[in-house]
């Protein structure tokens, strides 16, 4: 049985959103600042949040994370026709309990089964052991290392790894 759901993240999010968000261990390790009021989560949900394949992942009736499939022109990185890039965060307080692996796992199988992804693209800072566990978990394999910049404009080293239907 699955602990976890996923939904599209509502306006009414903002608050709880903003409460996981503004954590500096959170933000930053994933690619984007801390989030500095409810208005700006609010705001987020808007607009980031509001795109298509992007679920907050609900415990409860509490969202504690956000996956999303980024599918061209809305990734990092353009990966070639049938791919999409997998994003996630899972709160501090609910981390290392599955919901990361659990929620990416419901949104691969989306992705194969119904929206005719053929390649999924995942990327992490080098130093994100955590996550680099969760795509090992989920059978993704390192496909390469890539230098890029941060929000405040930082390099740093991202690895890339890929998981093909």
């Amino acid at each position: 049985m699955r602990e976890i759901t996923l939904r599209h993240w509502r306006g009414s999010d903002a608050e709880c959103l903003y409460h996981f968000a503004k954590n500096p261990k959170i933000g930053p390790i994933a690619g984007w600042p801390p989030h500095q009021s409810v208005e700006e989560s609010l705001t987020i949900i808007k607009t980031v949040f509001s795109r298509q394949e992007c679920y907050a992942v609900v415990k409860g009736e509490i969202p504690i994370g956000c996956v999303e499939l980024l599918i061209h022109p809305n990734g990092n990185h353009w990966w070639g026709e049938g791919s999409a890039e997998l994003g996630y965060w899972i709160a501090e307080e609910y981390q290392l309990r599955g919901y990361a692996t659990e929620a990416c796992g419901i949104l691969i199988e989306r992705a194969f089964n119904d929206l005719g992804i053929k390649r999924i693209f995942a990327t992490f800072k080098q130093e994100n052991v955590a996550s680099k566990r969760v795509l090992e978990k989920l059978g993704f394999r390192y496909y390469d290392e890539l230098n890029n910049v941060d929000y405040l404009n930082r390099p740093f080293r991202e690895i890339a790894m890929i998981l093909e239907k």
